[in-house]
C-alpha cells in the first residue's frame, strides 16, 4: 500500500488518521504542494487533478478523493468501523463530513488561492481572508449542527469515532494555519480536543509529519 501524502494538505490528514485508526502502515511518497510537485507528470499519472491524497492498495489504479478512499479503507478494513449501522446516523455522519470536505476545504486549497493571486491580483492578506471566511463560515454551520442536535455526544455521533471526527479535526487544523479565531466554536473544540488525545489522531497531525515546520 502506497499514500501519496503532504504534511500540509488537509485531505492527506484525514487519510492517514483512517489509516491509523485501521491499524495500516502505508508507504508514504512525498508529494511537495508548496514546490507545485502535484503538476509533474509522473504525479499526473497517479490523479490527473493533481491533488492529494491518492491511494495505491494493490493493483492500480490509485484511488483518489479523501472521502472515497476513506470509506474503502473502511470496507476493506472493517474494524474499527468508522460509520454507524443505522441509516440515518450515517447520512448525518456523512453530511457532517461533507461539510467540511466538500463546502470548504475545496475553496482554500492551494489551487484556489494560486488563482486568486494570478488572475485576480488579490495580495496574501487578501488570499489569507478568503481562506479564513470559508473555514468560518464551515465551523459556524457545524457548531450549529453539533451544539443542538441530540445524536452528538464525546464525537460527533455519539461515542463513537467516524469520519464525521475525521473531518472536523482537518477542519480545525486548517483553520488554525489561517489564524481563524476558534473561541465561537465551543463544541467544535471539544470534540476536537477528545481526538486529539486518541493515538491514531495525534500521529497523523500535520505539524508530526516529515518536513513540517516546528511551527506554523
Amino acid at each position: 500500500m502506497k499514500l501519496f501524502s503532504f504534511w500540509r494538505s488537509l485531505a492527506s490528514y484525514r487519510v492517514r488518521i483512517a489509516l491509523n485508526l485501521k491499524g495500516l502502515s502505508p508507504e508514504v511518497i512525498d508529494v511537495d504542494l508548496m514546490k507545485g510537485h502535484q503538476r509533474d507528470p509522473k504525479f499526473r499519472e497517479v490523479n490527473p487533478m493533481m491533488a492529494l491524497p491518492a491511494l495505491v492498495d494493490g493493483e492500480g489504479p490509485a484511488l483518489f478523493e479523501s472521502l472515497a478512499i476513506i470509506e474503502y479503507i473502511d470496507e476493506v478494513y472493517p474494524q474499527p468501523p468508522l460509520l454507524p449501522k443505522e441509516p440515518k446516523a450515517r447520512a448525518r455522519v456523512r453530511g457532517l463530513a461533507q461539510i467540511v470536505a466538500a463546502d470548504s476545504h475545496p475553496l482554500i486549497v492551494p489551487r484556489v488561492r494560486e488563482y486568486l493571486a494570478r488572475e485576480f491580483k488579490i495580495d496574501e492578506a487578501g488570499v489569507a481572508k478568503w481562506a479564513q471566511h470559508w473555514h468560518q463560515a464551515a465551523l459556524s454551520g457545524l457548531e450549529e449542527h453539533l451544539a443542538t442536535e441530540k445524536d452528538t455526544g464525546t464525537y460527533c455521533q455519539g461515542e463513537q469515532v467516524t469520519i464525521a471526527d475525521i473531518c472536523l479535526a482537518s477542519q480545525v487544523a486548517g483553520a488554525n494555519f489561517f489564524k481563524v479565531d476558534l473561541t465561537p466554536y465551543p463544541t467544535v473544540n471539544r470534540i476536537v480536543a477528545a481526538c486529539a488525545k486518541i493515538d491514531a489522531f495525534a500521529r497523523a497531525h500535520p505539524l508530526k509529519q516529515p518536513g513540517a515546520p516546528a511551527t506554523t
